[in-house]
């Protein structure tokens, strides 16, 4: 028997939840690093240099600097994310005239993550914003661009309200949902692709591969959205992190600002990081998510 609707919602939501916090501390320490070098991108040689140079500048707090507006980001964007994807899957299954038990196809599921992560884009943004500060904190203070002050996330809270009143929490926004958007379809596409692969070959369900599978299908989803949107993702941090200084331009003009001035590899800063971090971090995103999914759902199958 399934779910009421709303009940389904409240599964979807948890199981996100989970995921959620479980691809943050996989993830953080390389996630710091990525915020670093697309902030700064002539600071740090490469990604182990950022990383040795930020242990030996204030330790391994440095590398976890951030970790509660990044969990606070995570739970709310993958919560409301599989939550609008679970709804976003009836209302493909409703427009294509097929019944609510339905199985979609990887390409459904693919536009059906599209859609839901525009309803993440609103929560992620203000959450992402105080992250990015707080993660690129120290090199803004070093280079004189803003004066020392706590890197606290209530200190980042309060003097975004100070100066930039409540608004000022969706610095970036445009940048976010343009990313969000094509990036969820490939993650998604790539994700559930990569799974029925694996049921073909292994000759099972797709949801009783195992956890390497599921691991590596979420990973694999993971690299195919930060290839396609990273350009996107640097231009954000950016605007995020350098509007702590004043108005900042627009996602177009700071686009096109970097591009002219520092060249398009300067829009891949960080990468490697991103890649390094997906596998893992991703991983644990889908592990979470699917196995307390499918705990919460068993309760319904009697």
């Amino acid at each position: 028997m399934a779910p009421h609707p709303v009940v389904q919602a409240i599964i979807d939501l948890s199981a996100g939840a989970i995921g959620g916090a479980a691809c943050v501390f996989s993830g953080q320490p390389l996630d710091t690093a990525k915020v670093k070098m697309q902030t700064f991108p002539t600071l740090y040689r490469g990604f182990i240099h950022c990383v040795v140079s930020t242990y030996k500048q204030v330790g391994l707090r440095g590398l976890y600097q951030g970790t509660t507006p990044a969990l606070m980001a995570n739970i709310a964007e993958n919560s409301v994310l599989f939550m609008s994807y679970g709804f976003c899957q009836q209302v493909i299954r409703f427009a294509a005239g097929l019944h609510n038990e339905a199985v979609l196809s990887d390409m459904q599921k693919a536009c059906a993550g599209s859609v839901a992560s525009i309803f993440s884009s609103l929560v992620l943004c203000p959450t992402e914003l105080v992250k990015c500060r707080l993660q690129a904190m120290y090199e803004m203070e070093a280079s004189g661009k803003i004066a020392k002050s706590q890197n606290t996330v209530w200190s980042v809270v309060k003097s975004i309200m100070r100066n930039e009143g409540p608004q000022g929490f969706f610095q970036g926004l445009t940048t976010t949902i343009a990313r969000e958007v094509p990036g969820y379809f490939c993650f998604f596409g790539a994700y559930e692709l990569c799974r029925t692969a694996f049921a073909d070959h292994m000759k099972c369900d797709k949801d009783d591969i195992g956890v390497a599978p599921i691991v590596f299908s979420g990973g694999f989803g993971g690299a195919c959205l930060w290839l396609v949107v990273y350009p996107m993702d640097c231009v954000k941090s950016r605007i995020q992190v350098m509007s702590m200084t004043g108005k900042q331009a627009g996602f177009f003009k700071t686009f096109m600002t970097i591009a002219r001035s520092e060249g398009v590899r300067a829009l891949y800063s960080g990468l490697t990081p991103t890649m390094v971090r997906t596998f893992p971090a991703n991983g644990a995103l889908f592990l979470g998510y699917e196995a307390s999914r499918k705990l919460m759902m068993k309760q319904f199958d009697s």
